[in-house]
């Protein structure tokens, strides 16, 4: 999805060879990660933080493996949990709030290409994903960049998210669309 927050990167530049060498320093990171099992919740932190740059809360979960191209551009708040066989491409920037669950399967892009065909090859585009407090995302789904989900919101199986999620609402399908307001 284009918008005002998406960025090119063009091959051949400084900015895109350091995005390579942060895809290659991070396939060797989730590597490391990706040998650990759920009982060791405190090493999986360990190596996420380096994987990030930054501190991560005790109460965040991980459940390997995960995959991403990068690290950095990925925040997570208290009490984050990420299920199994996520990827998160995180060249956009991804900020992940407080009280996320993130299921099994789950994929946040924030990186493309142009969709001109003479242009795709010409760089790397790249927009942030930013989901707000409590939110839960099913297994299956995908949300590209470009997209905040809004506070409280769940995304059901499966959804693939082109749009901003309003906040406390339920979406699903493909492309995702409201189903319900879930207010209490």
């Amino acid at each position: 999805m284009a918008n005002d927050r998406t960025r090119l990167i063009p091959r051949r530049t400084p900015e895109s060879a350091a995005m390579t060498a942060n895809v290659k320093r991070a396939m060797a990171l989730t590597a490391t990660l990706n040998r650990l099992t759920y009982n060791d919740a405190a090493d999986i932190r360990a190596v996420f933080r380096d994987l990030i740059g930054k501190a991560v809360d005790d109460s965040f979960l991980l459940i390997p493996p995960f995959y991403t191209t990068g690290g950095p551009d990925i925040r997570v708040g208290r009490n984050v949990f990420i299920n199994q066989n996520c990827t998160f491409y995180d060249l956009g920037g991804l900020d992940i709030a407080d009280d996320v669950m993130i299921g099994p399967n789950v994929s946040l892009i924030t990186s493309g290409h142009p969709l001109q065909p003479s242009q795709r090859r010409a760089g790397v585009t790249a927009a942030p994903i930013v989901i707000e407090r409590n939110v839960w995302i099913a297994a299956g789904v995908t949300i590209i960049g470009g997209v905040t989900v809004g506070e409280n919101s769940v995304v059901a199986a499966g959804a693939v998210v082109t749009k901003d999620v309003p906040p406390n609402t339920l979406v699903g399908g493909n492309p995702a669309r409201v189903i319900r307001s879930i207010a209490e």
